[in-house]
């Protein structure tokens, strides 16, 4: 502040809190029109923890699997429209979603480090109430799964009892998933991807391929005459990084909450999970790498 400069009481009094809420309350009357909450639906959102157990932590337990479904949600409708986009050569959009996706998972890696401040103790206090409920019986993880291309056809019969679910899981597993779609654009480019890739059966795990590792090597050994393939690339990489780390974190923080007791959903828990993370979605991009 300028020493020669004092502000006046006037001006220090109307720069108070008090004073700054006295000056506005003609636009803080909500009673004639929608409100924060009413746009949100927050009445729903904030009344729909329900705690089955008498213990404290059970909040955070709800919370965190609530707040993870919303960005799964967020997730899938990003992801969703980024395919529709790649399958029409329309790369800006497409680029800008999957960066989106990425942050989002993020978020989604951050969300464990919330749930790791649960000891063992606290978790057993709550675990006889969950019954058989399991994060294994997410439709819209599932579907997130399939739409990266972890194919695999025993993974829909956690939701067969429900036909509303059962749908969308269903069509993200008999559809091309996003590196399908990116293989043939790249295709569609004039780059020699194999005709075995372009047209399978979707429903199949994504068979690795030295033909289509060359095909992206191709697009990796001159960038500049294939920067929207190369900016794809790149795109899928970071999205399958920040996938990793969503699934490590997800190990690690199991691990850590209940050891190497079953998951509640009946699955193996943390020896499960483990094997999830020899999983690979795009192979090639990951190989190449070693070639350039």
């Amino acid at each position: 502040m300028c020493p020669h400069h004092t502000p006046s009481a006037a001006a220090a009094a109307a720069s108070q809190p008090e004073s700054i809420v006295h000056a506005e309350k003609a636009q803080l009357d909500f009673s004639r029109s929608m409100s924060y909450g009413d746009y949100l639906q927050l009445d729903g959102i904030l009344n729909a923890q329900k705690p089955l157990s008498p213990n404290h932590n059970e909040m955070l337990f709800i919370v965190q699997h609530q707040t993870s479904e919303l960005w799964m949600k967020l997730l899938l409708h990003e992801l969703s429209a980024a395919m529709q986009h790649l399958a029409h050569d329309d790369l800006q959009p497409t680029f800008k979603m999957l960066a989106r996706v990425s942050k989002i998972m993020e978020q989604l890696v951050h969300a464990w480090d919330v749930l790791a401040t649960m000891t063992p103790p606290e978790y057993s206090a709550i675990r006889p109430y969950l019954d058989n409920s399991s994060g294994f019986q997410s439709y819209q993880y599932r579907c997130i799964e399939f739409s990266l291309g972890n194919k695999n056809a025993a993974m829909l019969k956690p939701h067969a009892h429900r036909p509303d679910l059962l749908a969308p899981v269903q069509a993200a597993f008999e559809t091309p998933s996003l590196y399908d779609l990116s293989l043939q654009l790249l295709a569609r480019h004039g780059l020699p991807v194999p005709a075995s890739h372009l047209l399978r059966d979707w429903t199949q795990p994504y068979p690795a391929s030295d033909a289509v590792k060359d095909a992206w090597l191709a697009v990796y050994r001159d960038p500049q005459t294939h920067w929207n393939l190369y900016q794809l690339g790149e795109k899928l990489t970071d999205l399958e990084d920040a996938f990793r780390l969503w699934r490590f974190r997800h190990v690690t923080t199991v691990e850590r909450v209940i050891g190497f007791k079953r998951g509640s959903g009946g699955t193996g828990g943390v020896s499960y999970l483990r094997k999830m993370l020899d999983v690979v979605l795009f192979p090639e991009l990951w190989q190449l790498r070693t070639d350039l």
